[in-house]
């Protein structure tokens, strides 16, 4: 039909900045939307720009927003690349001569490559909320800890490399020496305001240990703490009966052992088929949103421990 498909990025830079001088700054860019259904990533880009706006003195490195990777899945509310019915987080490096999908995959990854930190912003999925945390491989942890301490987070969560994330955004580009920090936070098909000033704060903040960010008022409130995965069980709790979820426990919440996070209800016959217990101390850092589950659904993760 003779259209084009197109990502559109905004840059910003230093103004009167010379063609030559691009390639010495450092660059920091913000993805999101790779997933249609994921808009809290939206929030950010507006905040950011809005921020960048109002200081443009202040910059003194590049930053490249795409705000929308998955145009089409965003358009149609789709978590999937559509017609294609693939998720476009499994078919990176991609390649630039095979179908439309890939290709723009790949040109997603040239366009990043080089860059001294790529952030990756995903929300959940429309059945679970979750806190803002960062999730990064154990082989790129080394490099990219310090940096993801930074952004104003509650989670690091720190897994070992799995096969399935091979073909991710991240990985292709930590595969290329081009950092990328996975952040995912609040729930699909939503935008949760508070986590996108919090995380706001931590890129501002992290912008300013690039050189890109010349604004020491950013520094001056204290960054929060992540609470870190390494040397600690992150727990799943599964559904073991089907009905209507509702929790008892609130998100972020500090919850002790066999503490009642929730009961399962049976509409019909007005029973409560199952009472979601905690399997130990620590930070409820999941939380069910949508509330028709089945057996084995995923209603909570918790981060084991009580020090922050």
């Amino acid at each position: 039909m003779d259209e084009a498909l197109i990502v559109r990025r905004c840059r910003y830079m230093p103004d009167h900045l010379r063609e030559g001088d691009i390639r010495r700054l450092p660059r920091l860019a913000v993805v999101t939307g790779i997933h249609g259904d994921e808009l809290e990533g939206q929030y950010l880009c507006f905040a950011l720009t809005r921020a960048i706006a109002a200081h443009p003195d202040k910059l003194a490195g590049i930053v490249d927003i795409y705000p929308a990777v998955n145009t089409l899945g965003i358009d149609s509310i789709c978590r999937s690349f559509p017609n294609f019915e693939l998720d476009m987080n499994r078919v990176f490096p991609g390649s630039s001569n095979s179908l439309m999908i890939e290709r723009l995959a790949s040109s997603v990854v040239e366009s990043l490559d080089g860059a001294d930190l790529v952030l990756d912003i995903h929300a959940s999925n429309i059945f679970l909320k979750e806190l803002p945390q960062a999730r990064i491989d154990q082989t790129t942890a080394e490099g990219l800890v310090p940096l993801a301490q930074l952004l104003d987070l509650d989670i690091l969560w720190i897994h070992p490399p799995a096969k399935f994330l091979e073909s991710t955004l991240a990985h292709s580009l930590n595969s290329r020496s081009t950092p990328c920090i996975v952040v995912e936070m609040g729930v699909g098909m939503r935008i949760t305001k508070e986590y996108g000033d919090q995380l706001l704060s931590g890129v501002l903040r992290v912008m300013r240990k690039l050189g890109i960010w010349q604004n020491e008022a950013d520094d001056s409130d204290p960054v929060r703490t992540a609470r870190s995965s390494l040397d600690r069980e992150i727990h799943f709790m599964n559904a073991k009966a089907s009905g209507i979820f509702v929790p008892s426990a609130d998100l972020s919440a500090q919850v002790s052992k066999n503490q009642r996070i929730g009961q399962i209800l049976d509409p019909l016959d007005g029973i409560i088929r199952e009472d979601v217990l905690s399997p130990c101390d620590g930070l409820l850092f999941t939380l069910r949103e949508y509330p028709v589950v089945y057996s084995g659904s995923l209603v909570a993760r918790i981060l084991e421990g009580t020090d922050a």
